[in-house]
Formats: C-alpha cells, structure tokens, sequence
C-alpha cells in the first residue's frame, strides 16, 4: 500500500465519570451506578464528532470482595461488558474506531474469534482487540482459576492465543461466500476453505470458523506492555501500543526500543502505532489549567490504599520514603517499574508516589492553554516519542468538550490531525494494511 502523510492518532479510554478521583461526587453527576448506554453512546458520539480515530474500552474483570469497606469508595455497577457495548456502539455510529479489551486468560480463541468476526460486519470494520494477559487476583477467584501462569506463561499463552485466532480469520477466503451456484447447489467451493489443525502447549483446535472472514481480515491488534516481555509482545503482534511515559526521553526510548524489535519478526515499524497516555488540563490561562491540576491531585484518596501495585505497603509509614528492597508485582511489571524509578528520582515518600501515581498512573500531563496543549503534543509527535495518544480527561464531559472544541481545530490548522474521516475502517483510517490471507490462492 502507499504511504500517506503522518496523521497524528487520537482515542480515548472511555469511562463512565472520568479519571479525577471524586469525578463521581460531581453534583452534576446522576446519583446511581446503574448501566446506562445513553450516557455511553452519547460520550463516544462527542468523539466521532472530533473526528477521534477510536473509542477505547478497558475491562477489569473480576472482583473478588475480600475488603468491602475499601470496595465501596469506588464507583462501580455502571459498567457494561466491553464486547456487549460495542455491538450496541456500533448502531448508533459510524466512522470511529470501537476497541474492546478481551482477557486471554479468561477466554478460548474460537470464541473470541467468531464474536471479533461478528462485531467487524455489524461495525463495518471498524473493531479492535486490546489484548490483555493480565491476571489479577479478583479474576483468579471469579474465574475458578485452579492453575494461574506466572508473567512469562500468560504472554505465551496469548501468543498462542492471538496465533490460533488468526488461524482461524483465515479458514475462508473472503470472497467465500460471494458466489453460491443455485443451479448445482453448490454454496461455496471446497478450495474456499482452510481449515484449521492447531496443536500447540495450550490449545488444540481442530475447525473452521463459522462465520466469513472479517471485513479488515483481522480486527486491529492493540496492547499495553512496559515489561521486556509486554514489548516483545507488541512488536511481533501489535499494531497499536498504549505506553506511559512522563517526559520525552522515556518516549523516545520506549518508542525506538519497540519498534526496534519489529523487523526480526519481519514487520515494518510504521505498522506499529505508538500512543502513550495523555492527561491534560486546559485553561484559558497558564495559571488557571495550574489550579486544575492541583486540584485534580488534591482530590486524591489516600485512605485504604494499603497496597500499590498489588505489592503490600502496609507495615511502612505513609510518609516515608519508598523502601529500597521490595517485591515485584505479578501484573503491571513496566508500570510498577516505572514508578519505583519515579520515586527514586524525585526522593517521593509512599503518600507522594501514590498521589502522583493514582492521579496520572504514570502518564504524562500537559497544562495549558490550548495553544500550549497542541504545542505539547505536535513536540512529542514530531520529534519521534508518539504517533499519538490515548486522552485521560479528568473530568467528563467538561474536559473532553474543551479538548474537541479548543484543542482539535489547533491541531487541524497545524495539518497534523484530520479534518474529516477518510476510510470506511478502523484500519484505513489509522492507516494501517489490511493482511491478506496466506492460504488464499489469489
């Protein structure tokens, strides 16, 4: 395919009240948990609006309700499983990209495949798959994990995973269904189909898929990984990489190693979108987005938060200095890594990291004025640290109504962001190819 000009990406990790701590608090907010797709469908409708490349949909399943009092300080019951709320997503839009995260832990491949290859024709191709290997001690117990794998056996197993789906993508070609014959009774031709003899560690599948191939051949593959191993990860199967980095030469460095890992697997690295995380606070002037950052970090809740990162911080002072000895996390590996480095480097005590930590999880925050956001961005985007990024607001729907109407034109009129949809699929618009079938005769 030709190479068009570079586009900065934008998406957005929808949730239901925002990222501020006590978003939910709001007067404004309606009181109640309860699943309302109206507030969903109107939020990812906003993003269509502002020509958003994507809506992305994070799943933390499983809550295993050991410690209700702490449980109960967090918003919860509004939330619809992500693959449900995109199918409905899907009815009421029509260019933006819907990503939901799917559990490789938690799932078979041929189920997941037949339900990505559904919602791809009810979308008109434009799905995408977070593929997450993570395994929390709420999904263990929700899930009757007998047998939970250690860091390095859940990424081969969604290796494996995302291997066999692919099989399966490709067990029809895709015009296999385009020409039945009424005449000889003949539906499809034999030669249409591949089916699939997948004998590996962890799954044996012997089948074909029942549903035609996918409109974009494979939903758009996405992935969060700092570790070594979540790298690794994301340059043989990624095509879009959520990253968290707090300053330009984390970026830049995350950004080259990654893409650096690309070509052993025979992958060019402009098929690898890099989008770290972006908080941000706008402000009609410099001194008025710095309020809202302060306030956003005051509103913080320390109270309860006995562990950090699953690592357990209870038997040292809230006020002291992170301890020098203590043990790596079974999830969140990079993230966890990332802010021990943190609170290395700017002496932060556990009260500190925690604060900085829970309000931006690593992420980088620009404040400002809307011309000083766009500055911001168009810098890390120009200057090889992004292809784009994946919006925090603080606050929904203020913040995000801002950044759609103050922040979006600056960035059109700098020629880096579009002005309109282009393609008909997630992949056309994100400019990504769209893979062939290998077992196709044509």
């Amino acid at each position: 395919m030709s190479r068009r000009k570079r586009q900065l990406v934008l998406s957005m990790f929808v949730q239901q009240y925002g990222t501020h701590a006590n978003a939910w608090r709001r007067p404004d907010q309606a009181a109640g948990g309860k699943p309302d797709f109206e507030r969903w469908a109107r939020l990812v409708k906003l993003l269509e609006k502002g020509k958003f490349d994507l809506a992305f949909f994070a799943d933390f399943v499983g809550i295993d309700g050991d410690n209700l009092a702490n449980l109960g300080r967090r918003p919860r019951g509004e939330g619809f499983e992500p693959l449900s709320l995109i199918a409905a997503l899907a009815g009421v839009t029509e260019n933006i990209g819907l990503v939901a995260t799917v559990n490789t832990n938690l799932n078979q491949p041929y189920n997941v495949a037949r339900q990505l290859a559904s919602l791809d024709h009810l979308s008109g191709g434009r799905t995408g798959w977070n593929i997450v290997s993570s395994l929390s001690e709420g999904a263990i117990k929700s899930f009757s994990v007998r047998d939970p794998l250690d860091h390095a056996g859940r990424y081969e197993r969604a290796g494996e995973f995302v291997d066999l789906a692919k099989a399966l993508w490709n067990s029809w070609d895709d015009d296999a269904f385009d020409h039945p014959d009424k005449s000889t009774g003949q539906f499809h031709a034999a030669s249409a189909a591949h089916p699939v003899h997948f004998h590996g560690k962890h799954f044996d599948v012997d089948a074909l898929l029942d549903i035609a191939r996918p409109l974009q051949g494979y939903p758009v593959f996405f992935q969060a990984g700092n570790s070594d191993r979540g790298r690794e990860f994301a340059a043989r199967y990624a095509e879009l990489i959520y990253a968290a980095a707090q300053n330009i030469e984390e970026a830049k460095s995350f950004y080259s190693d990654v893409k650096g890992r690309m070509a052993k697997y025979n992958r060019d690295p402009d098929h690898l979108i890099v989008s770290p995380g972006l908080f941000y606070h706008i402000g009609r002037s410099r001194d008025e987005a710095q309020e809202k950052l302060e306030s956003f970090q005051n509103a913080v809740d320390v109270s309860g938060m006995t562990q950090f990162f699953g690592v357990d911080l209870t038997k040292y002072s809230i006020d002291s200095p992170l301890p020098e000895h203590l043990d790596v996390p079974a999830n969140g590996q990079g993230r966890w890594q990332q802010a021990v480095e943190l609170a290395r480097r700017e002496n932060l005590t556990i009260r500190q990291l925690i604060v900085r930590f829970s309000a931006v999880q690593g992420h980088r925050t620009v404040i400002g004025t809307p011309v000083d956001i766009a500055d911001q961005i168009e810098d890390w985007f120009v200057k090889g640290a992004a292809d784009g990024f994946n919006l925090k607001p603080s606050l929904l729907d203020d913040d995000l109504e801002d950044f759609i109407n103050l922040v979006i034109p600056e960035l059109q009129k700098r020629g880096i962001f579009r002005k309109e949809y282009t393609g008909k699929t997630l992949r056309e618009n994100l400019g990504l190819p769209r893979p062939a079938n290998p077992y196709s005769r044509f």
